[in-house]
């Protein structure tokens, strides 16, 4: 063996457990308790247990009347199961402040300017690293349990008698689809009364969804009677349904899930797009086959692609909330037989998706809107929807042509770059490489820019490697202590630098190359080091969007030539008109 090498033990998967108070007499009531009792042991393998599962991946949390177990617009890492005691979901109506939220603040300009001028000579001085919050313990990154500051709420019954609650009781799951999808929460959850609660993080979640249909089943009949009916009437075309209409097209729709919770994981920069490679996405919906209802988007995003020549290219993508196949469904309900798919779908990523069969459509929807009322439906919906969301090659919108040519939709698709809700854009046409932006930014945090002029490329325009804030940001996925977090009131990512232990954990799963790591400083230029280690400390970093700063971004206001923009690419709208500005 080199002397340059050094033989390590490889961390395993529960090296630090999500919940060390978790007994071995824990696991054995839990296994009681539906729906894991209704598990077969041997469909998990010996690696992977479902009793290990349950030990290491779970915890029991208790919470005092009143106390928050998750809030609206946050994003999180784990499900819940209700034990003992109930909860109350608030839909709407509580006061921001009451959950426990910080007032944003922005710099003056005075203190904008100030802060300029003092900054440090040397990049990335920290005033001071309080040892109290030093979590790492070993060269693993080993984390201890940190006791959890809850917030709970006085005067319950007064504070909710203004909100739309629902409540669950024991056996009841909620926050999954926002664990496994990374999405915000969408509604916060009191304890009703003194209440006891399996938390699961997201990682055992997965495992035992994969490995056994029982927890799939039991999540899916608990949200057809608690949820569906909610989402089902917010779909415009099923708003103004009479009650018994909505129950029974709730009754008929059908759950589907497509493609792979970790899709990151198979992002390659360094590959060339091939026309072939939209054939490796999980098919969802075929061109050219008999159209049988709609599609709901539950989550995530799927790519709308037609067939070309000897491959496919994509026409658009959907995301939450939007519809694939109201065309189709419409013009077939007035034909002799069924108007065939124009496009197929296919999961980018992971998709969950509600599929309403056309009988049900016909015989519970259709009836309720005129014949002139449906043929404006279908041909609205012909072009691939919003002008937020799709790419349309047929009709004006706006006054203006949304168009998008094929190689750059594609290439914006392939590398799931539509993720970036604030991507850095930059026109090289018009770039001449002054480095204006990168100055600014640097004067902005601490004497080192947060992001890199250099990116993937296509045609004129280049994607730099700067934090996009995704809409599904893989980065938070696995941060030991939530260090990496998304601000719930303005939705920017941001990494909270005192607790931040330098694992290294946000920057390998950036899917993007938009994280890097660095060393830190005292005030007087010497690098930090670990005093358990003796290594130098290091700290994630990447662009904040400025978000202290009154004017936003320094970089975008700092281009003298109108080539840097910091968009939504999953607004290919606003992104059309930017490129043909």
């Amino acid at each position: 063996m080199s002397l340059l090498e050094v033989a390590v033990e490889r961390p395993r998967r529960w090296e630090v457990p999500f919940g060390d108070k978790m007994r071995e007499e824990d696991v054995d009531q839990l296994l009681e308790l539906p729906p894991f009792c209704e598990m077969d042991p041997a469909a998990f393998p010996a690696v992977l247990p479902l009793r290990g599962i349950l030990r290491n991946d779970t915890r029991i949390n208790y919470y005092p009347s009143g106390g928050i177990v998750v809030r609206e617009g946050e994003y999180g890492n784990s499900a819940f199961l209700v034990l003992r005691g109930s909860v109350q979901v608030v839909l709407s109506g509580l006061d921001a402040a009451l959950l426990g939220r910080a007032e944003q603040h922005k710099k003056g300009l005075f203190s904008s300017l100030l802060s300029m001028w003092r900054n440090p000579r040397l990049p990335e001085v920290r005033e001071e690293i309080h040892a109290s919050r030093e979590l790492v313990r070993d060269n693993r990154n080993e984390v201890e349990d940190l006791s959890e500051t809850r917030i709970f709420l006085q005067d319950v019954p007064r504070l909710l008698g203004e909100a739309r609650t629902a409540t669950l009781k024991p056996g009841e799951v909620f926050g999954e689809l926002a664990a496994l999808t990374r999405s915000p929460r969408t509604a916060t959850v009191v304890s009703q009364g003194e209440a006891w609660l399996l938390e699961i993080r997201w990682q055992g979640l997965r495992d035992m969804m994969k490995r056994t249909e029982v927890l799939r089943h039991h999540i899916e009949s608990l949200y057809r009677e608690n949820s569906l009916r909610v989402h089902l009437r917010e779909t415009p075309l099923l708003a103004l349904l009479s009650s018994e209409s909505l129950e029974a097209v709730a009754t008929a729709t059908e759950f589907e899930t497509y493609g792979n919770f970790d899709w990151q994981a198979k992002i390659d920069d360094t590959r060339r797009m091939r026309p072939e490679s939209v054939l490796t996405e999980p098919l969802i919906a075929e061109e050219g086959s008999a159209s049988d209802g709609i599609l709901l988007v539950r989550s995530g995003f799927a790519r709308l692609s037609e067939r070309y020549g000897d491959g496919h290219r994509t026409v658009a993508y959907l995301g939450k909330g939007q519809v694939f196949g109201l065309s189709e469904s419409v013009r077939s309900s007035s034909a002799a037989e069924r108007v065939r798919l124009s496009h197929s779908l296919r999961a980018l990523g992971y998709v969950d998706v509600l599929r309403i069969p056309q009988a049900a459509l016909e015989a519970h929807v259709f009836p309720h809107f005129s014949r002139e009322a449906l043929a404006k439906v279908a041909a609205k919906h012909a072009v691939a929807c919003t002008r937020e969301h799709c790419h349309s090659r047929e009709e004006p919108l706006g006054g203006q042509q949304a168009r998008l040519e094929t190689p750059l939709l594609e290439f914006l698709v392939e590398r799931r770059l539509v993720n970036g809700q604030q991507a850095m854009v930059i026109d090289l046409d018009r770039c001449t490489r002054c480095d204006d932006c990168v100055r600014a930014c640097a004067a902005t945090h601490d004497n080192n820019p947060r992001f890199v002029r250099s990116g993937v490329r296509q045609g004129p325009f280049m994607i730099a490697h700067a934090c996009m804030h995704c809409a599904d940001p893989v980065c938070m996925i696995g941060c030991p202590t939530g260090a990496i977090h998304r601000d719930s009131a303005t939705g920017i990512v941001r990494i909270n630098d005192l607790t931040c232990i330098g694992c290294s954990t946000c920057a390998n799963s950036c899917p993007y190359d938009n994280i890097r790591m660095v060393e830190v400083r005292d005030p007087s230029g010497a690098i930090l080091i670990d005093q358990l280690t003796q290594q130098p400390i290091h700290k994630a970093t990447k662009c904040d969007l400025c978000a202290d700063q009154q004017g936003g971004p320094a970089c975008q206001r700092a281009c003298p030539h109108d080539a840097l923009v910091r968009m939504d690419l999953g607004n290919l709208g606003q992104l059309s008109d930017w490129v043909h500005r």
